[in-house]
């Protein structure tokens, strides 16, 4: 049992006992469990954390309770769903028996009636979630479960909330359907969008054909095989394999199978009626109505196939042309965490030239290796005779591999060998490439390298200036002309060396790691972890045009070293930060939450906009927390936009008209337009490290707390804006206390703050800008105050509670009753500032939950450019 599993455990033990794993899949991990309240067995499923992350977890949870409404013989229902520890669980029938896919195993064929039988009770429950509007979209054996020789169809929960929630629309945007090759409808594999009931159809077809026969319609070495015969092969015929089968069962089949939607059965129920009815339905009068003939897609050009837990990624890819632009795919291919990718020491990722495979530095049992993988294949295998290996990269043929190992390049012939010495190398090496007349460039501590690919003396070809690193070069085509990356006291820009003039050419464009693409982009990156593409004329070596960011979660370090790997075709992998971050949620007073829908990231600090309709919220740019900035998230059109570009910015503030931010720039404060139509300007805090805190409703007085000093106590402060610059003034000096946290009444005639000098921190208020006497606010414990915007409630937090305290502000100041309203795993900034907000009714809290990411994932992206041109 995992850490997490064991949490939910704890928060479950006065409901259900957990006994034991049952099985783990791609959606959820299954445990028996004993249902304290009812007394009997049930399966407990615990949905996996990153993809309740892309579902968005309450709505999931929102969609698979109408689950319990299917009630059928023949389909497992939903006892119980709900989420705790973090984590997303519901709660099905135990069910005393065995799968289909145990029977398969242990009888290979069933006897046809048996076979028959099961795919009628299975059409039958299919009908059934038709008519209520679920399309199951993964029948195979595993999911039909055999109680008492009867079939029960499981998971239909996780189909209905894929299908509904916003989250269910990412995955198909992005193409990530739900199945598995082998039962999976052409259209399904192609990726189109709208699914339908068909798809069900054409799976239970496959069902059947391997209850008979002993194997799915279509088999292969790997995915991409499979899906290559699903869309260009017809099934071998049924009775050719088993003379035992009628006639009209193989009619039937065959005529589930179709490559069309629009060719096979209308419904499952008329599926199950042609299995019944041998004269209704028969081989030959199929094959009349239909008179399908053997269709070949004219569309071969490749498939990716990729893991995501037990669920797979299939996308069809055509020819690029400007009037057929491939299909965007995106998936993530999650490693097996022996040989999962090492951190970002160097370029640790690369891409084959053809595009076809990866190869990246993984872990081994005596540190790392080199380890390869196609796009279209389920696991890696190691590189023999790469042990200690790093930065890989390609020969422009594809047939060698380079990389460094120890204090020399090396190289291996990529089908296999023995690895050969190519130079020795002192110091660290930043990025190679291998042109098209066999020399290999690299950068180095003194510059960009050559040296002959067959081997001999590295040279310096390229010395940068005192302060500078050359890094990560690109050989352009032609080979004459290399890209590379100038690391230094001003950040990274690109440049590009002539090999025949020995010139370097500096480029007016900021980034790492580039690489060009023959659709006329160089791809960098930045050390926040961001990944554009950048316009480039190779012919004139120029910029031609302003970036387009493609993600923005690369994992990075300091250094500005990366997991990414970039093919001639613009197609992308990399490895994101291990943690995704955090994500948005709106809470009622009840504690009933709802996912915001926006991005997930490293977010901090959110604050509304006066008019309720944007969030600026702080983000750190990786798990590192290397440089942060400003955003403005759209909570309309779920959108964002980056306001600042400082990399120490955060901690915003809105002004009361909304026009301008006040933020922490490195230990100071600035503001700037919200519209990022300026400059950020200085405001005048004193010494220091300050955060700005809230503006008065004025927006004329902006208060603002931190320490004067390292090791100093924590005090507030405030400062005129607007009207000219005036003088800082202390609000609250320490008086060897904490105080901090500051929050104005919507009057403007209290501060509500916390401070420490009962010995915990407390929330108070005060008079502003006094003279007056103080009151306590919080009993227990209290910190990060926020006045309703009627004035009558103060917001605080005590610990993970969320609590409110009514209080009166006309004549003297009175606390009234506190309240708790909700608790949950929401997050907090270790320095108590603070870390969400309440809309102006009062009712509904932005709350940012962590999300767990995936440290063993690498992302990748094909055709991304195909749409840019499309767009453009």
């Amino acid at each position: 049992m995992t850490d997490a599993t064991a949490r939910l455990s704890t928060t479950l033990q006065d409901r259900y006992r957990i006994e034991r794993e049952l099985g783990a899949g791609g959606m959820a991990t299954v445990y028996l469990a004993h249902d304290l309240r009812h007394d009997r067995k049930v399966a407990l499923k615990v949905l996996r954390p990153e993809l309740s992350a892309i579902l968005g977890a309450e709505r999931f949870l929102a969609e698979i309770r109408t689950t319990a409404n299917l009630q059928h013989p023949h389909i497992l229902g939903l006892f119980d769903s709900g989420q705790a520890a973090g984590l997303v669980y519901y709660v099905m029938p135990y069910v005393e028996g065995e799968s289909l896919r145990d029977r398969l195993k242990r009888e290979h064929q069933l006897p046809v009636d048996d076979a028959v039988r099961i795919a009628r009770e299975v059409a039958d429950a299919l009908s059934y979630a038709h008519q209520h509007g679920v399309i199951h979209r993964d029948i195979k054996p595993e999911n039909i479960l055999l109680h008492g020789a009867h079939a029960l169809v499981a998971d239909f929960g996780i189909a209905l909330a894929v299908s509904r929630t916003d989250g269910g629309t990412r995955m198909t945007e992005t193409g990530m359907s739900i199945g598995t090759p082998h039962y999976m409808a052409p259209e399904q594999a192609m990726g189109e969008k709208e699914i339908t009931p068909k798809a069900d159809v054409y799976a239970l077809g496959c069902v059947l054909y391997e209850m008979l026969t002993g194997e799915p319609p279509f088999t292969g070495a790997t995915a991409q095989a499979i899906i290559a015969r699903v869309m260009t092969e017809e099934p071998r015929s049924l009775t050719l394999q088993r003379k035992s089968i009628p006639p009209h069962v193989e009619a039937a089949v065959e005529h589930a199978l179709a490559k069309l939607p629009a060719d096979r059965f209308a419904t499952a129920a008329e599926f199950s009626e042609a299995l019944a009815h041998p004269e209704r339905f028969t081989a030959h009068s199929r094959r009349t109505e239909t008179n399908l003939p053997r269709r070949v897609l004219p569309r071969a050009a490749g498939l990716v196939a990729a893991a995501i837990g037990g669920a797979l990624l299939w996308m069809w890819l055509a020819p690029r042309t400007r009037e057929n632009p491939r299909q965007l795919v995106r998936f993530g291919i999650e490693l097996p965490r022996d040989v999962a990718p090492v951190g970002a020491t160097g370029t640790t990722i690369e891409f084959s030239p053809d595009g076809s495979r990866i190869v990246y530095v993984g872990r081994a049992p005596a540190g790392q290796r080199l380890y390869t993988r196609g796009l279209d294949q389920i696991d890696p295998v190691a590189i023999a005779g790469t042990d200690g290996g790093i930065l890989p990269f390609f020969s422009h043929d594809g047939q060698w591999i380079g990389f460094r190992q120890g204090s020399r390049l090396v190289k291996a012939a990529f089908a296999g060998g023995p690895v050969t010495p190519v130079c020795d190398v002192t110091g660290e090496t930043y990025g190679a490439t291998w042109t098209a007349g066999d020399t290999i460039l690299f950068g180095s501590d003194s510059g960009l390298m050559d040296v002959p690919a067959a081997g001999g003396r590295a040279r310096v070809v390229a010395k940068p200036d005192s302060g500078e690193a050359f890094r990560w070069p690109d050989v352009l085509p032609g080979d004459r002309n290399v890209l590379f990356a100038i690391f230094g006291r001003g950040g990274l820009h690109l440049a590009v060396l002539d090999r025949r003039t020995g010139k370097v050419k500096r480029l007016q464009q900021s980034g790492g790691y580039p690489r060009y693409v023959t659709a006329g982009y160089v791809v960098v990156s930045d050390p926040s972890g961001i990944v554009s593409a950048v316009p480039f004329d190779a012919n004139r070596l120029e910029v031609t045009g302003a970036s387009v960011p493609m993600t923005d979660k690369l994992q990075t370090n300091v250094d500005g070293d990366r997991n990414l790997g970039v093919s001639g075709a613009g197609d992308v992998a990399y490895q994101a930060s291990p943690t995704a971050g955090r994500r948005f949620v709106l809470v009622d007073r009840s504690g009933v939450s709802r996912d915001a829908g926006l991005d997930t990231a490293l977010y901090f600090a959110p604050r509304l906009s006066p008019d309720g309709h944007h969030v600026a919220v702080s983000r750190w740019t990786d798990i590192n927390q290397i440089s942060r900035d400003v955003w403005i998230l759209d909570l309309l059109q779920h959108t964002r936009t980056r306001l600042t570009f400082d990399t120490s910015a955060g901690w915003p503030v809105w002004t009361p008209d909304g026009r301008r931010i006040a933020y922490q720039r490195a230990k100071s404060v600035y503001w700037i337009p919200s519209d990022g139509s300026g400059a950020p300007d200085s405001l005048p805090t004193p010494a220091g490290q300050w955060f700005p805190a809230v503006f008065d409703p004025t927006g004329h007085t902006l208060l603002y707390h931190g320490i004067a000093a390292q090791g100093a106590k924590a005090e507030i402060g405030a400062l005129t804006v607007g009207g000219g610059a005036a003088a800082p003034q202390r609000v609250l000096a320490s008086g060897g206390f904490h105080n901090y946290n500051p929050s104005f009444s919507p009057d403007g005639r209290w501060v509500a703050y916390v401070s420490d000098e009962s010995g915990r921190f407390e929330v108070y208020v005060r008079p502003y800008p006094g003279p007056g006497g103080r009151w306590q606010v919080s009993l227990a414990g209290g910190t990060e105050p926020i006045w309703s915007a009627t004035g009558r409630e103060i917001f605080y937090r005590n610990g993970d509670s969320v609590m409110t305290a009514t209080v009166r502000t006309t004549g003297a100041f009175e606390v009234g009753v506190r309240t708790f309203l909700f608790e949950g795993p929401y997050h907090t900034v270790p320095n108590g500032i603070r870390d969400y907000d309440v809309t102006r009714d009062g009712r509904t809290f932005v709350m940012l939950q962590p999300v767990q990411g995936v440290a063993q994932s690498v992302f990748v992206t094909l055709n991304w450019f195909d749409q840019l041109g499309r767009k453009r």
